[in-house]
């Protein structure tokens, strides 16, 4: 029996991920693609996002939430079975494609792949690993790059104390492509990027850039990497630990009524996440006079904005943002800023 194609999107909060699986439905060209997404944070946004997009041929029953938790620490309870009962339909996918939270390691997911009962009816074609252009570029995996270099050198151990490095690091580490994606946004600074990923990267794999996740699917799907059976090549800063936690990351729900100012929204928005360790703010808002919900995503203070799908008849109305940031970061402040 032939296996089916698993591909692991993975990458650091806002990177464009959920983009580029948009743009893989869009371009499908008929292939039956199944989507399982890992949801940071309580409210399933990125899989509204999918599904509200009216593609062609994107059957809400292929997308699939697990929103218990990262993937990454819950394998056992909630991505095996999952896979299983797509892997079980009378119809299969012909690929699968698993969107990682922005908080999740890579490895541990690939490791799944070795279970018995995944190993015989699936592989990993391949771990794509998404990375913000700008970000990287800016070296905002380290609170402060100067004090965490002179930390390196003065003490080999310290390497990857910053847990946004942790992260930037193991999901290259473990990339069989990496994208570097809001390639427009550069202004000139590839050869820092190409810097931050060349340390990290394994011998042979290739870096792509690209524009909100537009790319040939054929350069991300059918990569044949085979990925569980060379998990031992993909050295994780986490190697050797019982287990991964997240305890440096939290998110909340802010939750308002309708908008009338959609700009004076996102200005409130740039305002909070200037003023407090938030990396990331999403959600849908309710416009009145507008028959379809309007769309914010913001990695930093860069927002964007854009109406996807009318509100279904009976849905509740609503204005709901899903806050990311540091662990211990003021929520009641940050919400009274969002609020106005």
């Amino acid at each position: 029996m032939q296996k089916i194609p698993a591909t692991v999107i993975t990458g650091f909060l806002g990177a464009g991920k959920t983009s580029l699986i948009r743009h893989l439905l869009e371009h499908a060209n008929g292939k039956r693609l199944a989507l399982i997404i890992n949801e940071f944070g309580d409210l399933g946004i990125d899989r509204e996002i999918v599904t509200g997009c009216g593609i062609e041929g994107c059957d809400e029953t292929d997308v699939i939430e697990l929103s218990n938790g990262c993937i990454c620490c819950t394998v056992a309870d909630d991505f095996v079975p999952t896979i299983t009962a797509l892997l079980d339909r009378p119809e299969p996918p012909d690929h699968i494609v698993i969107e990682t939270s922005g908080l999740a390691l890579p490895k541990p997911l690939i490791k799944a792949f070795a279970w018995p009962e995944v190993k015989a009816r699936t592989t990993v074609d391949g771990v794509v690993t998404v990375i913000d252009a700008a970000a990287v570029a800016a070296g905002r995996f380290a609170d402060d790059p100067q004090a965490v270099a002179a930390a390196r050198a003065a003490d080999p151990s310290l390497d990857h104390d910053n847990p946004l490095e942790e992260l930037f690091v193991d999901q290259i580490a473990c990339a069989d492509l990496i994208i570097v994606n809001k390639a427009d946004l550069l202004n000139g600074d590839a050869d820092d990027v190409e810097t931050a990923i060349a340390e990290h990267r394994r011998a042979g794999v290739k870096t792509v850039y690209a524009t909100h996740g537009k790319l040939d699917p054929a350069l991300v799907l059918g990569l044949g990497a085979g990925a569980e059976d060379d998990i031992a090549a993909r050295v994780s800063v986490h190697d050797g630990e019982v287990e991964h936690d997240h305890d440096d990351f939290d998110s909340f729900i802010v939750s308002l009524g309708p908008i009338d100012d959609p700009a004076l929204l996102e200005a409130r928005l740039t305002a909070a996440v200037a003023a407090h360790d938030i990396f990331r703010i999403k959600g849908f808002v309710d416009v009145p006079g507008k028959a379809r919900r309007l769309v914010v995503q913001g990695v930093g203070t860069r927002f964007q904005r854009y109406f996807d799908r009318d509100w279904r008849d009976g849905e509740n109305r609503g204005t709901e943002l899903v806050v990311i940031g540091r662990a211990g970061m003021d929520r009641a402040a940050i919400a009274d800023a969002i609020a106005g």
